[in-house]
């Protein structure tokens, strides 16, 4: 009877299979027990974990490296902002490791291990610090002992070690939560465009509770306990990650050749072929009777790949239309890396001197109870999971009905608003900062950095929630377009590219921030980044960002305008 009609029943489990994906068995997964949002779901409850342990060390670094640490402001922005740097670069080492080695989850694995090993030794240096700060009280030392300045070196070790860590760990998981979904099914093609919404949604939701919580342990009860927490979490998240292994969908890597060869030899091949001219490309391209395109006419340079070296193929491999296409998919996003590093530069901020504005300020909300500084970050993680909800939900179903477009709008219409609210984010910024020195003058502060400005934090609450606002459009907006316009294989190392902006972004505020102390300090003159913020100008250098990002926005919409996507991403 199972015989009589093996067509009908071999139809469900066909259409039920995913041809592109295996389980952790290697064998084939059905879609009706894998991947979706069952196996994404997941982990973007792992991402939430995950960005609690990370924000509870991050978020109120500024004031453990200017407190216990003992640095001065301008110096810990700087180090603060080169440690973000390498936070946000070395997930291109992680993504290349995981696309061309060990695969998405098992560099997730490894990357957790290391992760821990960072927080552990951030728990212990912080166990130390606390140690020698007692110690020194007690004798009266004037200079950093030996010992204190081991603590030193153990707390950025740790904190670089947790770098490492972050750089397999984070390219890979949001990669690897995409990977769920099938493009090639309708349904599944479109919830993915939803995912990075939630992605980002569940990020930021992990975000804000951290913000209340761990800095308000660290101000108040323990820094050790406060680094603590983040190193156990991630313990429970490796183990959470694990347990989800059977529902999960595995990438079938194909007998490809390696598509960093791949790519790199489209630009060897098209070096050789320098001095071919135009019109032979041409000529051989209508023999193989080949219709140029628009992107066929963009970076013709890259053409020159496609026909043997000397006219013979002996000497060099000619590379195919579609391996040329690859490569100036790639070039393409260049001009949109390098225009959004204005806004990263700006992005820096958030952590580091808008935290310092608000240690300054009037924090209480009760009769002896101030919340911490740190904590008014959760202002951008709030916004940002109110509006998700109402951006995937009622505008994109309103967009889509006017254009047709799964997503609303497109990717790089998306990102450019975004870059606008951090200009005026920026502005804002420096307007409060303006009235706060105004009225530190007025109240005669000028000289008394330690006496509270009697001016209320929530004057700050704008600018935070201006920068939330722009994480929806553009920082969801980076993160989809380099997922999406790269090759298949490399989609790791593609959101790695769209960390590296925010990395790139941080070690330029830190050089920018660094020139701007020595030109402004020096022969008895406050810099912009004096330790007392009451004669610093923090607002000059809020005008100089906004400015920055104004042109960065411009520049942006140039390199907008001359973008072709692949594979329909402008759909």
């Amino acid at each position: 009877m199972a015989n009589s009609n093996p067509s009908t029943a071999r139809t469900p489990l066909l259409d039920d299979s995913v041809d592109t994906c295996l389980d952790y068995k290697g064998r084939p997964v059905r879609r009706s027990n894998s991947g979706g949002w069952r196996s994404s779901s997941f982990i973007i409850a792992v991402e939430i974990a995950e960005r609690f342990a990370y924000y509870g060390i991050s978020s109120n670094l500024i004031i453990y490296l200017t407190g216990p640490v003992g640095e001065s402001t301008a110096s810990a922005a700087a180090q603060l902002n080169a440690w973000s740097g390498a936070v946000s670069l070395l997930p291109l080492l992680g993504a290349f490791i995981a696309d061309s080695f060990l695969g998405r989850y098992h560099t997730i694995i490894h990357s957790s291990l290391i992760y821990i090993l960072g927080l552990g030794l951030l728990t212990l240096s912080a166990i130390l610090t606390s140690v020698g700060n007692s110690c020194d009280q007690n004798s009266d030392n004037v200079t950093l002992n030996s010992s204190l300045r081991f603590h030193v070196v153990l707390l950025f070790f740790s904190l670089y070690v947790v770098a490492l860590g972050q750089g397999g760990f984070k390219p890979c998981v949001q990669a690897f939560g995409a990977d769920q979904f099938d493009r090639q099914d309708p349904q599944e093609c479109k919830a993915q465009r939803s995912f990075f919404n939630w992605w980002y949604f569940g990020l930021c939701a992990g975000a804000s509770v951290t913000f209340w919580i761990l800095p308000y342990i660290q101000d108040n009860l323990s820094w050790v306990l406060g680094f603590g927490i983040p190193a156990i979490l991630m313990v429970v998240v490796l183990v959470v990650f694990v347990l989800g292994t059977t529902t999960y969908r595995f990438c079938i890597k194909g007998n490809e050749e390696n598509p960093f060869a791949r790519i790199g030899r489209v630009f060897i091949l098209a070096v050789r072929n320098w001095e071919m001219e135009s019109s032979e490309i041409a000529a051989d391209e209508e023999a193989q009777g080949t219709i140029p395109t628009e992107s066929f006419n963009q970076f013709k340079f890259l053409n020159k790949a496609l026909v043997p070296p000397d006219g013979s193929k002996e000497q060099g491999k000619v590379c195919s239309i579609s391996e040329v296409e690859e490569a100036k998919t790639v070039i393409r996003l260049v001009p949109i890396w390098a225009t959004s590093l204005f806004y990263a530069v700006a992005y820096a901020q958030t952590s580091t001197f808008f935290t310092k504005q608000g240690a300054s300020m009037d924090r209480s909300i009760t009769t002896g109870f101030q919340i911490p500084a740190a904590s008014l970050q959760s202002f951008i993680s709030l916004v940002i999971f109110l509006f998700i909800p109402v951006y995937d939900r009622i505008f994109v179903p309103l967009a889509r009905s006017l254009t047709g477009k799964p997503g609303g709008i497109t990717m790089l219409q998306r990102i450019g608003p975004g870059m606008l609210l951090s200009v005026i984010s920026m502005s804002t910024a420096a307007l409060v900062e303006m009235r706060r020195l105004k009225t530190a003058q007025e109240y005669g502060l000028l000289d008394k950095p330690n006496v509270i400005v009697p001016m209320s934090v929530w004057w700050l609450v704008p600018q935070y929630a201006l920068f939330g606002l722009s994480e929806v459009f553009t920082v969801v907006g980076l993160q989809e377009l380099f997922y999406d316009q790269v090759p298949n294989e490399l989609r790791s190392v593609g959101l790695a590219l769209y960390l590296s902006i925010l990395g790139v972004g941080s070690f330029l505020s830190s050089f920018l921030i660094s020139a701007i102390e020595k030109m402004t300090g020096g022969d008895s003159r406050d810099s912009w980044f004096a330790n007392n913020l009451n004669r610093a100008h923090l607002d000059y250098f809020y005008w100089l960002l906004a400015a920055l990002s104004a042109i960065g926005l411009a520049l942006f919409l140039c390199s907008a305008k001359s973008y072709i996507y692949a594979r329909g991403g402008a759909i």
